[in-house]
C-alpha cells in the first residue's frame, strides 16, 4: 500500500538558512553555543513532534483575531440586546426549519463510527503507540471524562427536562405514566448518542496527536485531507472557529453556572440571588479553577473530579434511600426498558411534518426546543471536551477508548436521571405540580425544589448539590483551559501561568455579560454559540472522514511511525526539531 499519506519523517527545513538541516549537524549536547546534558528519555505522555509548526503570521492571526471578534460580538449584544436576540432567533429558526434532518444524520454518523471503531480490525490500535500505558486509573479517568463532558449540564437538566417533557413526548407512548416519556428522552439526549458525538471528535484528536505526532488541534486532525494549496488558510479558519467556540461556550456557561449556584445558595441560606452574589460566585470559581489549573491535571483536575464523583454518588444514594424508593425502582425498570425498546425510533425521528414549513419561531418546533438545541450544544462544546478527553486517554486501545467514553458515562447518566428524575416526578404529583411551576419560573431551580422535599436530609443535599454545581464547573473550565491552551500555543507547550490567564480572561467575559447585560444577554450569546455549531458540524464530519482514511490506510510504515513518535529514548533530531519549533520556522 502506498505510504504517501504518511511520509517518513524528514529533517526540518530552516527557512532562514535554505537547505535542510541534517540531524547530525547539531550535536545533541550542543545548543546555542553551550554544552547541555541530554535527556535520557522523553517526558511521559508527550509524543515526538512530527506535525506542522504554525508560521508566525498565522500564529499572530490565531492569537489576536478571536479576542477582537469576541469583544465585537459582546459589544453588539450589550449595545442592542433586543435586536441581537431577534437576529440570532431568526437564524436559529432557519436552522431548525431546514436542517433538523442534518443533526439527526450527524448523530447517527457518530454512533455508527463508534460502532465501527469497536468491531473493526482497528480496535486493537493503542492510543500512544503499541507500548503506551494508561496515565490514569479507571476511576480517575471516568471521573474526568464525566466532569468535563456533562457534569454541569446534567445537574441543570437532570430534573428540568423530565419535568418539562412529562406531558409532551413524541415517539414515546404515555402508558399511563406521564413521567416516562420525559425521562426516556432525557436518557436519549444526555446518554449514548451525545457521548458518541464527543467520542468521535476525541478519537480523531487523540490518534492524530498521540500516534502521528501532530499537535492536539483540529487543524492537524483535518488539513492533510485537503488540497495542499488550501491547507494553510483552511487551518487558520478552523483554528479561529475552534477557539471562538471554546471561549464563548465556556464564558456563557460560566454565567449560567453562577446563576444556578446563586439559586442553590438562596435555597438553603435565604441569601437573594443578585449581581453582587453572582460576582462573588464567579471570583470564587475563578480562584478554585486557577489553583487546579496551576497544579496540573494529575494534582488538580484529577482530585476535583474524584470529589465530584464521590459527592454525586452520595447525592444519588441519598435520594434513592430517603426518597420514594419503591417508585424509583419501578420507574427505573420501566424507563430503561422503554429507552432500549425505542432507541432506534428516537435516533431516526426528525419531526418530518415540520420539514420545509415556514416557522414563525424555532419554539414552534419540538425538535428546535429540544433535540436540535441539545445536539448543537454538544457540537459547540466538542472542541474543549474532546480535546481534554484526548489529552487524558493515552494508553487505551481504540475499543477501550470508545467504550469508556460512550458506554460507561451513558450508564451513569441513566442512573442519575432515573433516580433524580423519578423522585422529581413523584414529588411533582404529590405536591400538585409545584415542581413544574418552579421549573417553569426558573429551570435552574428544579433540582433544589426536589431536594427540598426529601425527608430528613433535605438541607445537607441542598448544600451538596450547590457544591456539585461549583465543582463540576471548575472541572469544565479546567479542562477547557487545557484544550484552549493547546489550540493557541501548539506545538509549543503552555505553562501553568498562561492557563491561569486564560481562566481569568474567560471569567472576565462571563462577569461582563452578567453584570452589565444580565441573564438575557448571556442567553443570547450562548444561543449564538450554539447556532455556530451548524457550520462547525461540517468541520467535524470532515475530521471523521480523515480519521477513517488514516486508519484504513494504516500499514507497516505507519506502525513504524507510531512507534518512532512514541519512542522514549532521546534522539539528535529532537534537538533540531525542537529548535525549529521554537523559532517557528517549520512548515
Amino acid at each position: 500500500m502506498s505510504t504517501d499519506r504518511f511520509p517518513a519523517p524528514e529533517p526540518p527545513k530552516d527557512r532562514t538558512s535554505g537547505p535542510p538541516v541534517a540531524p547530525s549537524a547539531v550535536h545533541p549536547t550542543e545548543r546555542e553555543g553551550r554544552r547541555v546534558s541530554p535527556p535520557t528519555q522523553r517526558p511521559p505522555g508527550v509524543p515526538r513532534f512530527r506535525g506542522v509548526s504554525v508560521p508566525r503570521i498565522d500564529r499572530s492571526i490565531v492569537m489576536t483575531v478571536p479576542p477582537v471578534l469576541i469583544l465585537a460580538l459582546i459589544t453588539v449584544a450589550l449595545a442592542n440586546p433586543d435586536g441581537t436576540a431577534w437576529a440570532i432567533g431568526r437564524l436559529r429558526t432557519w436552522v431548525t426549519s431546514g436542517f433538523t434532518w442534518h443533526f439527526v444524520i450527524y448523530s447517527l454518523v457518530a454512533v455508527a463510527v463508534c460502532t465501527w471503531l469497536c468491531v473493526s480490525r482497528v480496535h486493537r490500535v493503542r492510543i500512544g503507540g503499541p507500548d503506551a500505558k494508561p496515565e490514569y486509573g479507571l476511576f480517575s479517568w471516568y471521573s474526568m471524562l464525566f466532569a468535563c463532558g456533562q457534569g454541569i449540564g446534567l445537574i441543570f437538566w437532570g430534573i428540568a427536562e423530565p419535568i418539562m417533557l412529562r406531558d409532551e413526548t413524541p415517539v414515546i407512548p404515555q402508558n399511563g405514566n406521564s413521567g416516562e416519556g420525559g425521562i426516556v428522552w432525557t436518557y436519549f439526549h444526555w446518554g449514548l448518542t451525545a457521548w458518541a458525538m464527543y467520542c468521535v471528535v476525541a478519537i480523531c484528536l487523540a490518534y492524530s496527536h498521540h500516534n502521528l505526532g501532530k499537535t492536539l488541534t483540529f487543524r492537524e486532525a483535518i488539513v492533510d485531507i485537503l488540497p495542499k494549496k488550501s491547507r494553510r488558510p483552511a487551518g487558520v479558519a478552523i483554528e479561529l472557529l475552534t477557539i471562538m467556540a471554546t471561549v464563548l461556550g465556556l464564558a456563557t456557561s460560566f454565567g449560567f453556572a453562577a446563576l444556578q449556584i446563586s439559586s442553590g445558595i438562596e435555597s438553603f441560606s435565604g441569601l437573594e440571588s443578585e449581581p453582587v452574589v453572582w460576582v462573588t460566585v464567579i471570583v470564587t470559581l475563578v480562584t478554585l479553577t486557577a489553583i487546579s489549573v496551576f497544579n496540573g491535571v494529575s494534582r488538580g483536575m484529577k482530585r476535583i473530579s474524584q470529589i465530584n464523583s464521590t459527592l454525586s454518588i452520595v447525592l444519588v444514594a441519598a435520594v434513592f434511600l430517603f426518597g420514594p424508593t419503591l417508585y424509583i425502582i419501578a420507574n427505573l425498570s420501566q424507563t430503561f426498558g422503554s429507552y432500549f425498546q425505542n432507541f432506534l425510533s428516537l435516533s431516526f425521528w426528525s419531526e418530518s411534518q415540520m420539514a420545509g414549513v415556514s416557522l414563525d419561531s424555532w419554539q414552534d418546533s419540538w425538535s428546535g426546543l429540544w433535540t436540535v438545541f441539545i445536539w448543537c450544544w454538544v457540537i459547540a462544546f466538542s472542541p474543549f471536551v474532546a480535546g481534554f478527553i484526548a489529552r487524558v486517554s493515552r494508553g487505551r486501545t481504540i475499543r477501550e477508548f470508545v467504550l469508556g467514553v460512550t458506554v460507561v458515562p451513558s450508564l451513569i447518566v441513566m442512573v442519575w436521571v432515573g433516580i433524580i428524575g423519578s423522585a422529581g416526578i413523584h414529588y411533582d404529583d404529590a405536591s400538585g405540580r409545584s415542581i413544574s411551576d418552579d421549573v417553569e419560573t426558573d429551570s435552574a431551580q428544579g433540582l433544589f425544589s426536589v431536594l427540598d422535599m426529601i425527608p430528613m436530609v433535605s438541607w445537607p443535599l441542598l448544600v451538596i448539590a450547590t457544591l456539585l454545581v461549583a465543582t463540576y464547573y471548575v472541572t469544565s473550565l479546567d479542562s477547557g483551559s487545557y484544550a484552549l491552551a493547546e489550540f493557541v500555543s501548539a506545538p509549543r507547550g503552555s505553562g501553568a501561568f498562561f492557563r491561569v490567564m486564560l481562566v481569568v480572561s474567560i471569567a472576565t467575559v462571563a462577569m461582563l455579560l452578567l453584570y452589565i447585560g444580565g441573564e438575557t444577554v448571556v442567553d443570547t450569546v450562548q444561543t449564538g454559540t450554539i447556532i455556530g455549531a451548524f457550520p462547525f458540524s461540517f468541520i467535524i464530519l470532515l475530521m471523521v472522514v480523515n480519521l477513517i482514511r488514516r486508519l484504513r490506510g494504516r500499514d507497516e510504515s505507519v506502525e513504524r511511525l507510531e512507534a518512532e513518535v512514541n519512542a522514549p529514548d532521546h534522539r539528535s533530531d529532537d534537538d533540531v526539531q525542537n529548535k525549529a519549533v521554537e523559532d517557528n520556522t517549520v512548515r
